[in-house]
């Protein structure tokens, strides 16, 4: 198999289409064989878009098929991806399935597939995004020269799974995790505080969910910031920026008017410094480009274990462990609340930049020194 392309079925249209962009640009390593859908409008829209012929049952699939993304809801959420999964490793097809996933079904799974001879993986772009690089890297630097003394996050509840994921990639370690308080009150968000891996953190978790678009209506996806004796390391959203913003650590034994840089370089940094690209993708680059690279670097991964014959035990132990704590965290937060009624507004920006521009003006104009 190594010098043929892996050929693969993407299972669901919906989600399905970043992965069918994803392997549409890694082209001369997979070879997409069709879509498995439930023959919805949507679907065969998608299957023409890609000129790809559409099955509506397992029983349908040809013959050969190597590899199988099931981007369908899991069990633990009411839908049939773990029993497709199933049926699919069973018949030998390697498989991503796209997260979350139960830990017990992550279990069954990879133990379906050790009997069958194949591989199973559960699918996280978010852990491959250029700013969660960004973000985990410059940690672990940081975790070499000092302790955290704390981590404080916010997150929409339909992306906590990828969240446990990111701080795998992050932190030192991720246990102890123990939940001491959840507050519950009114407004979106839940709070809960705790220790992850011996430093203590809050998290505020955005927990609603619009049942006729479940995918949607989300305040942020993810924010987190770790602190430092330095200061704090803060990834202000999933796609960035990352920022790092040391401490104020005001001088007592000096004079305000004589503090000079060459005396004080701990003063003369900036506030505030973004690190990596300070350049802010749109909307249309994250879905288009980012989203669909992210995904293929799991599918290039998965073409490691298929074509390389690469061990997948030290993945599935971490699989398992994140699965683990984010079932504790989830059953902590609860049931999001319905909110049939959310709905999007888009923002014209342009009054919010001419309104801070004539502030600044203002205030540089107070600060010209007067004749």
């Amino acid at each position: 198999m190594n010098k043929q392309k892996i050929k693969t079925l993407v299972c669901g249209s919906t989600f399905g289409q970043f992965y069918l962009e994803a392997l549409k640009r890694l082209s001369d390593d997979f070879e997409i064989v069709g879509i498995l859908s439930q023959g919805s409008e949507r679907s065969k829209k998608c299957a023409q878009y890609y000129d790809l012929p559409m099955f509506e049952s397992i029983d349908q699939l040809p013959p050969d098929i190597d590899l199988a993304c099931v981007v369908l809801r899991s069990a633990v959420m009411g839908g049939q991806g773990t029993n497709l999964s199933l049926q699919l490793l069973e018949k030998r097809i390697h498989v991503i399935q796209e997260h979350p996933v139960h830990q017990d079904d992550i279990s069954k799974c990879i133990k379906k597939a050790r009997q069958q001879g194949v591989s199973f993986m559960t699918g996280d772009l978010f852990i491959h995004l250029p700013a969660i690089k960004h973000f985990a890297t410059c940690a672990k630097l940081l975790f070499e020269q000092q302790e955290a003394v704390y981590i404080d996050m916010a997150f929409a509840t339909q992306v906590s799974f990828p969240l446990i994921h990111i701080l795998l990639e992050t932190l030192p370690s991720l246990r102890p995790f123990k939940i001491n308080q959840v507050i519950k009150d009114e407004g979106p968000f839940q709070l809960v505080a705790g220790i992850l891996g011996k430093i203590p953190f809050t998290m505020r978790a955005h927990n609603e969910v619009n049942p006729d678009d479940p995918d949607n209506y989300l305040h942020l996806l993810h924010s987190i910031i770790i602190g430092f004796a330095g200061g704090n390391l803060s990834l202000t959203d999933t796609h960035g920026p990352v920022i790092w913003r040391p401490r104020l650590h005001v001088p007592h034994n000096k004079m305000l008017g004589k503090l000079t840089s060459q005396e004080n370089a701990e003063l003369s940094s900036s506030s505030s410094t973004i690190l990596g690209s300070a350049t802010h993708p749109t909307y249309i680059d994250i879905l288009k480009h980012q989203w669909p690279q992210a995904i293929g670097q799991d599918l290039k991964k998965m073409q490691a274990f298929i074509t390389q014959n690469e061990r997948m035990e030290n993945r599935g132990q971490q699989e398992l462990l994140c699965a683990r704590q984010w079932k504790e965290l989830t059953s902590a937060i609860g049931y999001p609340q319905l909110r049939p009624d959310a709905a999007f507004r888009s923002m014209d920006i342009t009054m919010l930049q001419e309104q801070a521009l004539k502030i600044s003006a203002g205030m540089e104009e107070q600060l010209v020194p007067q004749p």
